[in-house]
């Protein structure tokens, strides 16, 4: 596999929206589930989702921070990202990351009771699409 810059990363990503989730339980078993963070973002080696604060996922993340974020298109483009999450709660950071697509699961917007980020630290980050693939490490 070849090495990957950042750069070329952003390239390949910046219009992936949605992606599954891995978190791992405490008990051995990996949970996985969709997740979108709204596509159109310029990729800096860090990935944002936001998300209800009483869910099982940030529970999981609480107590090990470890994910695993895949993604798809349909034009042959796989894209895995390995790293460490953290729970945001900053307001102000919430709003920068805000668009109006997030109404539809969020309506209160920010205001919303509970509400914070995901940030995904990228370690790793590996890509395959058609006959070219790469890999970046931080």
């Amino acid at each position: 596999m070849k090495k990957a810059s950042l750069k070329t990363l952003a390239e390949k990503m910046k219009n992936l929206d949605f992606c599954m989730m891995i978190t791992q339980d405490g008990r051995g078993g990996l949970h996985t589930r969709p997740m979108s963070n709204n596509g159109k973002v310029e990729y800096d080696g860090n990935s944002w989702f936001f998300s209800d604060g009483d869910t099982h996922k940030i529970k999981q993340i609480e107590a090990d921070p470890k994910v695993s974020l895949i993604y798809q298109t349909d034009n042959m483009l796989f894209v895995e990202c390995y790293g460490h999450a953290s729970i945001v709660r900053q307001r102000s950071t919430m709003a920068e990351k805000w668009v109006d697509e997030l109404s539809q699961w969020f309506p209160k917007g920010i205001d919303t009771p509970g509400l914070c980020l995901i940030k995904v630290t990228a370690t790793r980050v590996q890509f395959w699409h058609k006959e070219e693939d790469g890999e970046y490490k931080a």
